[in-house]
């Protein structure tokens, strides 16, 4: 068992605790690192703590980037089968307990919830010893565990105009989503670019990207187009399949001779992947989005049907209503995304109309805005 009180220094009165919670995906884990970078900037003495859930990425992702960070066995709800759901409860209860002694030990000053499982029972112990709560909802249709959060928390930062019909207006704030530093001002990292990754000047270059988790679709789109892929000649592809995915596109890529493919089951540099990128394909998580509005490169969204009310569609809606995106629904992508994407390479005109208006969408300065709103709750 963890000892809390090993891993958590006695405070001191002049630094401010901070605990922030949640994860699950690069969605939840990528903001939540910006802001506490932010809040590290703001103070080098803020003492920051993040509750991930056990198993999950976050656990690997926080520690690599310098942070402490303490693990809840919660899991989700499977409703597709209800006798597993008694072991969830049982899970919930388990990690109610521990965010109690966590709480007690650490002392936040505030707790910042991002979304994912952990989040539920950490900011729901917070708010209930008084301790205030801020959420930030990534997502233009908000989350379950959100949802539950807004009673108690003081205030919710959104990314979306409309998200009253989730959450008390009073408390929305519209900041925007948080995304890494190093993607800014990415026009000047082209030569280290293409170095990173291997790839001659004067090549058309497609980056596909299916999530920090992968994507099945996609990744079958890429295998079963490879020979259109490989005839290509003035063609370059990245392309990150997510972890379980990996060696069998490997494995696959390895018998065939297309050799304009980079494969990747996770892109560390993403500043440098954007920065090469003439044409991004994606799905269309609100992370992602807000990444790629800074990027502000042309793109082809393909929002995943497995999410909760359809809600990457509504995201990649946002954007084609604004003519910054194109989208091409998950059913229909293995017949249109490959010709489509090849067809925009070729489409100077399309490219510059769509890169222009990505970027406008674009807020460069999402974290400190929900710092200030942070320090509003000290």
């Amino acid at each position: 068992m963890i000892n809390l009180k090993q891993l958590i220094k006695v405070k001191t009165k002049k630094n401010n605790r901070f605990i922030i919670s949640g994860g699950g995906t690069g969605g939840h884990i990528f903001p939540a690192l910006s802001i506490a970078n932010e809040l590290k900037l703001r103070d080098s003495g803020n003492e920051i703590l993040f509750v991930g859930a056990t198993g999950r990425m976050e656990m690997e992702k926080i520690p690599a980037a310098g942070y402490r960070i303490i693990g809840l066995p919660v899991r989700g709800f499977n409703r597709k089968n209800l006798i597993s759901s008694l072991g969830t409860i049982f899970k919930i209860l388990r990690s109610v307990s521990k965010a109690k002694e966590i709480v007690e030990e650490f002392g936040p000053d505030v707790a910042i919830g991002v979304g994912g499982y952990a989040s539920g029972p950490l900011l729901r112990v917070a708010g209930k010893k008084g301790i205030p709560t801020l959420l930030q909802e990534q997502n233009s249709y908000a989350g379950i565990t959100n949802r539950m959060l807004a009673k108690r928390a003081k205030t919710i930062c959104v990314a979306y105009h409309g998200m009253e019909k989730y959450f008390p207006e009073n408390k929305i704030v519209i900041t925007g989503n948080p995304v890494r530093k190093d993607l800014v001002n990415i026009q000047n990292k082209v030569p280290e670019a293409l170095e990173y990754f291997k790839i001659r000047p004067g090549k058309n270059i497609l980056l596909i990207l299916g999530g920090s988790l992968g994507a099945a679709t996609i990744n079958q789109i890429i295998m079963e187009n490879v020979s259109l892929i490989s005839v290509a000649s003035d063609l370059e592809i990245i392309w990150q399949t997510g972890k379980i995915y990996h060696e069998c596109a490997k494995s696959f890529m390895a018998e065939t001779d297309c050799r304009n493919v980079k494969i990747f089951d996770f892109i560390e540099r993403m500043d440098l992947a954007y920065a090469i990128a003439d044409v991004i394909v994606s799905r269309a998580g609100a992370g992602t989005i807000s990444e790629l509005c800074i990027a502000g490169k042309p793109v082809i969204l393909v929002p995943s049907p497995n999410v909760a009310e359809d809600h990457q569609t509504k995201n990649a809606m946002a954007l084609v209503k604004k003519n910054a995106a194109i989208m091409i629904s998950d059913g229909e992508a293995l017949k249109r995304l490959i010709p489509e994407a090849i067809s925009l390479l070729n489409n100077s005109r399309l490219m510059d109309q769509l890169a222009t208006n990505i970027k406008k969408m674009a807020i460069t300065n999402s974290s400190e805005r929900i710092v200030d709103e942070i320090y509003k709750l000290l």
